[in-house]
């Protein structure tokens, strides 16, 4: 039986067997060893070659990835918010490639990927699917694109991207462990745990634990127990929007409203856009903006003045320390201290040092020494 034949029967009976207390140590062994194999199975695909996939090199302040079915809009939307020059079409598949583009946005730029439409069971392989969904895995934000006609693409995309490893709108879980030299599994907790003691410990033994100290800063599922264990997740917060909005009645808006909130998606919190119509893009690229966690720093230039229109794009909580990192060259080593002045600062040309947390639209003045 090989790896593909063994993950297939494991899942199987993970869904044909009843979660109760009496079946949770095995549910919670099942899942773990559906994990270490589909582990093994990437790595054997990945180090098999497969054609040169899609690898796309980073650039700008940011990356982000438009995800979508075939045919809902993606290189439209593309076209239209950037300066790339996608193919479209209204056949599916038009796209074969991995097309970049370069949208920039309050003084930030950033990269959009239109990735070729995924298709039920990419993330097994099928359309190339996993050479698209890794290209995924690198973005900072993921925009899932639906057709107002086809909200319900929704929850296909979500398990395509759960199947490939990445867990969307999550933050990693609190799970520590560190491995001893005898006394068995050792659990330690700050919260109380749904999950019993043996469970926990058969999870832990399933990942090659036999000594550890395990420690829990959340009340875990057997899911996010194993995501704590394996290092090849990766967590990426996601926005919404729906597009195709110029093709509906007005009184249909509600069953699409409807159809969000039965996926937990707040209708105020999604972006209705019509690409071909360009209506709604000022709203997406200021909720793209939103969600990255952008800030703007600009620089007051020693003999030039401050710099209005390119501004230091950083990400927010950044220290001026850390900015002085981006900026590189030698003012590590020449900084005095720092002037700033705006909403971080408590007064206007606050004197600060390396630690203090910039925010947006603040100005930044270095003091070097010569």
């Amino acid at each position: 039986m090989g790896l593909e034949d063994e993950i297939e029967a494991i899942e199987d009976e993970i869904a044909n067997t009843p979660y109760n207390k009496s079946t949770e140590a095995h549910i919670g062994r099942l899942k773990s060893k559906l994990a270490e194999k589909k582990e093994k199975l990437e790595k054997q695909q990945s180090g098999s070659g497969g054609g040169g996939g899609y690898s796309v090199e980073k650039h700008g302040d940011a990356t982000v990835a438009l995800v979508g079915f075939p045919s809902v809009g993606k290189s439209s939307l593309l076209n239209s918010l950037t300066n790339a020059e996608s193919e479209t079409g209204s056949y599916e598949f038009t796209t074969l490639d991995v097309n970049p583009g370069m949208l920039t946005h309050r003084g930030a730029n950033i990269q959009l990927l239109d990735v070729p439409g995924l298709i039920e069971g990419a993330a097994t392989g099928k359309g190339d699917g996993q050479q698209v969904l890794a290209v995924v895995r690198n973005a900072d934000l993921i925009i899932f694109m639906l057709s107002v006609f086809e909200i319900e693409q929704y929850d296909r995309l979500q398990k395509e991207l759960y199947d490939i490893n990445i867990r969307v709108d999550q933050e990693p879980p609190r799970v520590t462990v560190r491995p001893k030299i005898k006394d068995g599994i050792k659990i330690t907790s700050s919260t109380d745990q749904d999950l019993d003691e043996e469970t926990i410990k058969h999870v832990l033994r399933e990942h090659g634990y036999v000594n550890a100290v395990v420690n829990l800063q959340e009340n875990v599922t057997i899911d996010r127990l194993v995501d704590g264990l394996m290092e090849n997740r990766e967590y990426i917060p996601s926005i919404t929007c729906v597009n195709k909005v110029d093709l509906i009645d007005p009184d249909y808006k509600e069953t699409v409203d409807e159809q969000l909130r039965q996926r937990d998606l707040d209708p105020a919190d999604v972006t209705f856009i019509s690409a071909e119509e360009e209506k709604g893009l000022e709203a997406l690229k200021d909720r793209i903006w939103d969600n990255l966690g952008l800030i703007r720093v600009y620089m007051d230039k020693p003999g030039r003045g401050i710099d209005w229109e390119e501004p230091l794009v950083i990400e927010r909580g950044t220290t001026v320390g850390e900015a002085i990192e981006k900026l590189g060259g030698e003012m590590e080593e020449r900084f005095r201290f720092a002037r700033v002045t705006g909403p971080s600062a408590a007064h206007d040309q606050q004197q600060v040092g390396k630690d203090h947390v910039l925010e947006d639209e603040d100005v930044l003045k270095l003091i070097l020494r010569r």
